[in-house]
């Protein structure tokens, strides 16, 4: 796929739907490419088609690597909250012909295993939160 056609398909898409901000579909591009190059260093160095699950776990772990705490925000930005955003994405991008599918490939294969927003900010919290300690009040002599 030529980067000018992406991106052309890609204007296309946002003139008639303006639910998802462009930087959403060039990183969710980006996330794909990332999840191809796992899955074949996992097979031996062979490409194969992900599946939706993989490319939402590719997904939130190029944005957690990219964009560290600053990825939920950045995500909400983009239109995308839900992983199920993901889904309705690549299956835009599928019917401009930018993605291929197989034919079992449905958006239900996005409603994900974890909610997007907390996997992207879960991360960066304090593993605990420790109480105050109450000021010490002065003694009168």
């Amino acid at each position: 796929m030529q980067p000018v056609q992406f991106e052309q398909a890609v204007m296309t898409i946002v003139s008639r739907d303006k639910r998802y901000e462009p930087h959403g579909f060039f990183f969710l591009k980006d996330a794909l490419d990332f999840t191809l190059k796992r899955v074949a260093d996992g097979n031996a160095g062979s490409a194969r088609h992900v599946s939706g699950q993989e490319l939402l776990d590719g997904f939130r772990d190029l944005a957690l690597e990219q964009f560290g705490p600053m990825g939920s925000t950045l995500m909400a930005e983009w239109g995308i909250h839900e992983c199920s955003d993901v889904g309705e994405i690549v299956f835009l991008l599928i019917e401009e012909g930018m993605f291929g599918k197989q034919e079992s490939d449905s958006k239900e294969d996005f409603t994900g295993d974890f909610n997007l927003r907390e996997a992207l900010t879960h991360p960066f919290m304090p593993k605990r939160l420790v109480p105050a300690k109450p000021a010490k009040k002065a003694v009168k002599k």
